[in-house]
């Protein structure tokens, strides 16, 4: 579980340098890393907690193919007990193979923009937060703020309706919650957020509506597949 290949369709690899985590909103109350950690444990010696990996700094370095590479797919980057110190190490690497993309995804808005002017911002790096209802929104504002070149947001599990303000932000994920807690989501929230982006010329992305499992629904909107990707190297 440390890297793979992946079944998430906006991405190539996962990269976990940290792994675990706790929970900061209600996007979070089924989180599916949790349920990973539960359901293969030695794998997990730690379970959810929060654990640094150092000796996985250097794996994107061995990937040859150019990738899409979700990074800390099983935590989150900027959560509050992982030390700069080892953030400013997985910037580096992700400096260092230019052939690769790299897309961090956080729920810690404020640590995010704290550190973000300390930190070098390579047009292969992506920024998102993730944003599942409107009380979560406050996390676009933060990210409009970090001088990275692709900023996204992942509204996912989507709980709600959104009113986004798109200013500055490049592409959006939508998807349901999976799993046998799943929550529903409308089609009109979809829809919603989908003329958002068009009317902003985002691009936009839907990915599952979600049920028992990622795959139970489907991923057609209105008949056809919605997976536009940012254009590269914006700012």
């Amino acid at each position: 579980m440390s890297s793979a290949n992946t079944g998430i369709e906006w991405t190539d690899k996962t990269w976990n340098p940290t792994t675990g985590c706790d929970k900061v909103s209600a996007g979070c109350k089924n989180c599916y890393a949790e349920v990973i950690t539960q359901r293969f444990p030695n794998n997990f010696p730690n379970g959810f907690k929060l654990t640094l990996h150092e000796s996985r700094l250097d794996q994107p370095r061995k990937w040859r193919s150019p990738s899409r590479i979700f990074v800390n797919s099983m935590s989150d980057l900027f959560h509050q007990d992982v030390p700069f110190t080892f953030i400013q190490k997985i910037f580096r690497v992700m400096h260092e193979p230019p052939q690769h993309q790299y897309q961090i995804l956080t729920k810690r808005h404020k640590r995010l923009l704290e550190l973000a002017n300390k930190l070098e911002w390579t047009p292969n790096i992506w920024m998102g937060v993730s944003v599942e209802n409107q009380q979560a929104c406050d996390r676009i504002t933060a990210l409009q703020q970090v001088p990275a070149h692709i900023r996204f947001l992942s509204c996912e599990p989507l709980l709600s309706e959104l009113s986004l303000d798109l200013a500055g932000i490049h592409w959006v994920i939508v998807g349901g919650e999976s799993g046998i807690r799943h929550r529903p989501i409308k089609q009109e929230w979809v829809e919603s957020i989908k003329a958002q982006c068009q009317s902003a010329g985002v691009a936009f992305f839907f990915k599952q509506w979600g049920g028992i499992t990622p795959k139970s629904g489907g991923n057609l909107l209105d008949g056809q597949v919605w997976q536009e990707m940012p254009k590269q190297h914006q700012s």
